[in-house]
Parts: C-alpha cells; structure tokens; sequence
C-alpha cells in the first residue's frame, strides 16, 4: 500500500525549533506571518514553536515574546545571556520538543513554506530519519563570493573527504524523527559546521540513518552574511576532528 499523502495523514504533533541572535527589526511580526501560512499548507498539523534566544545583546524585546505567546497557540521561548553559537542554540532547543517529529530553521524563515511543508512531508510519510534541505544554484545569487566560495568548497570536501552521499550539509533547513533527534544530541560543535557534524553521524554506518535530502527554495528578497576570518579557523578545526574521526 503506498504512503498517505501529507493531506490524507493522521494529525500528528511537530516542533518547530527556530535559534535566534540579534533578529531583524518585525522579526516577531514576521515569524507569526510565516507559521501561520505553515499552519494553512497543512493544516492537519499541531505545531509548537520553540525560539532560543542565543544571547541576544539587541533585537528581542518583550513586546516581542508577548506577541508570540498572544499569537501562537502553543509556544516556548528559552533565552541565556552567553552567545554560544546556533548548534547549541539547537541543542537546547531540540533538547526540549516532545512531538514525533521536528523541524528547525532560521529565525526570519528564508526558506519557502511550501519547501518547508515537502520536508515534513517525507518525515511524516517515513522516507527518512533526518530530512535535509538542499539548495541548487539559484540560492548562491543572494549570498556573498567568499561564503558561495567556502560552501562549495566544503560541499566538496563533504563527499570526497568525509565520503558522505548528501554533500549539501549546510541549508538552515532540517527535519528528522525521534531517532535523528537523538542524533542531533549527540552532536558536540557549537556554531557554523553543526550540520555537517549532524548529517556525519546521521551517515555513519553504525547509525544506520536514512538522509534524504529534498529540494528547498529561499524567499525572494533573502540576504545572508559575510564570515568573519575567525569563524573561518574555528570551523576549519572542527572540520580536521570529523575528518579525524571518519578513519578512526
């Protein structure tokens, strides 16, 4: 028999966890916006949202908070005032959901619901453990040289060093079931390569994780950062302890 469709599935339970440091002016505004087009593409869902303030200096006010648990009809923010980085910033997110499944992304959603609503979709109709976004050419338009440059690179490395099928570990997009989210506890970097330490482990053979990844689309309008040169020797170093650990 094949899967249920998304439409025809039971009503399920997911936890949407969303980090968050120094957000955009109306990013509340905006995230009600966003989960409630989520909430209408499937709409046989229970989402709660889990926002983790990572030590945010600015940008995250009362109002703010207020807004969302007025707004959203099951809501937890979590906040700590040390920057550590977006992979703890999950952790302690993710570390908290209770529902089967789990989705994160980033606190002004780039990508497109409907992107959001075909990753759950494979969760939800059991085609993987940890569903993951991947980007194809188009996203490299509105990102800066020197990152387009370093995520090719790296997805480069991903599949020829690391020797992983999935070489797009990068996307701020991802899902998994309970078994991924035990892996995702696992994982131990703090910031940028995170989802490459993830997406290693969910791979690695004693795992046994089914990776799927599945075509994501950025908003139009979406504008990403440049790296800093220390993000760039921090990362690089966590990249030297996975390729370590792949010939242990």
């Amino acid at each position: 028999m094949p899967a249920p469709s998304p439409s025809a599935a039971p009503p399920s339970h997911v936890d949407l966890v969303l980090p968050c440091y120094n957000p955009p002016a109306g990013w509340a505004s905006n995230l009600v916006a966003a989960v409630t087009r989520l909430r209408a593409l499937v709409p046989d869902v229970a989402w709660r949202v889990l926002v983790v303030n990572d030590g945010s200096p600015r940008g995250v006010t009362d109002a703010d908070v207020a807004l969302l648990r007025q707004s959203l009809p099951a809501f937890e923010y979590v906040a700590y005032p040390e920057n550590r980085g977006k992979g703890y910033a999950l952790r302690q997110g993710v570390g908290r959901t209770t529902a089967p499944l789990v989705l994160f992304t980033d606190i002004d959603f780039p990508y497109e619901e409907t992107s959001m609503a075909a990753l759950l979709a494979v969760l939800r109709n059991d085609e993987a453990d940890v569903a993951t976004g991947a980007r194809d050419e188009v996203y490299y338009a509105s990102v800066p040289r020197r990152r387009v440059l370093i995520s090719k690179m790296l997805r480069g490395a991903t599949r020829y060093l690391l020797g992983l099928a999935v070489s797009d570990t990068q996307a701020g997009l991802k899902g998994f079931n309970a078994r991924g989210r035990e892996m995702f506890l696992q994982t131990t970097i703090d910031r940028y390569l995170f989802d490459l330490e993830f997406i290693f482990l969910a791979s690695r053979g004693a795992a046994g994780l089914r990776v799927r990844p599945v075509p994501v689309r950025l908003k139009p309008g979406v504008v990403f950062s440049d790296m800093n040169a220390q993000i760039l020797i921090t990362e690089a170093r966590s990249f030297a302890r996975l390729l370590t650990a792949r010939f242990k």
